[in-house]
């Protein structure tokens, strides 16, 4: 049976990213209805990023290519590690993915890249990988030099991601409420209207396309 782990590093159970995760495993469902499609939402884990312990580098150790800190977090990294695809959603914060989702990345990375001849990864699966980003900036603003550093840490330990996003989204329910002077409130819910849906759409169809590639 395929499994299909969804990480939601946003602070919202509803919000932009987690609507454009749900889209994408809809698009999985659409063509397996027998996959296992779990969502893992970080915000409701307490862990920390990496330690600097370096226990998975230790020559001969049971910890070698593995994060020791026992914590909440570490369940899910396991199942992140044997996912067939493996999706990482989050939130542009100061033109970086969230503070959860770089401490989950770092916890799951970097046991698996290890410093052998080549940086030689020792994951236990190279599983297929979906970025999703949401962002409340235009495409032009997309921080492409940062999001690309992460994702050639992913793609040498697992494969390349897909790449999807959502920009220039909507933000408050009520404009009116906050300090907001350099967003339009009228283009932004035009823009919400009008592309969102065809955002979402992109994630269902790639969310069918990963699907066939492991039927």
């Amino acid at each position: 049976m395929s499994s299909v782990i969804i990480i939601n590093g946003s602070p919202r159970k509803d919000g932009n990213t987690a609507k454009m995760c749900r889209a994408f495993a809809e698009g999985v469902k659409s063509q397996l209805q027998d996959a296992t499609v779990e969502t893992v939402n970080l915000y409701d884990f307490d862990f920390k990023g990496c330690r600097s312990c370096f226990a998975c580098k230790l020559k001969g150790s049971k910890s070698y290519g593995h994060c020791s800190v026992k914590d909440p977090i570490m369940p899910v990294l396991e199942k992140a590690a044997q996912a067939d695809i493996l999706v990482l959603g989050s939130p542009i914060f100061l033109m970086d993915v969230s503070a959860q989702m770089k401490a989950f990345l770092e916890r799951l990375i970097f046991p698996f890249a290890t410093y052998e001849a080549g940086y030689k990864t020792i994951a236990p699966k190279r599983c297929d990988v979906v970025t999703i980003y949401t962002m409340n900036v235009p495409k032009e603003m997309f921080p492409e030099a940062v999001i690309a550093n992460i994702e050639s840490f992913i793609g040498h330990v697992f494969n390349q991601p897909n790449r999807i996003c959502a920009f220039n989204t909507y933000q408050f329910s009520d404009y009116s409420k906050y300090a907001v002077e350099v967003f339009d409130e009228e283009s932004k819910r035009k823009y919400r209207d009008d592309m969102f849906p065809v955002e979402l759409e992109s994630a269902f169809t790639l969310g069918m396309k990963m699907a066939e590639n492991i039927r």
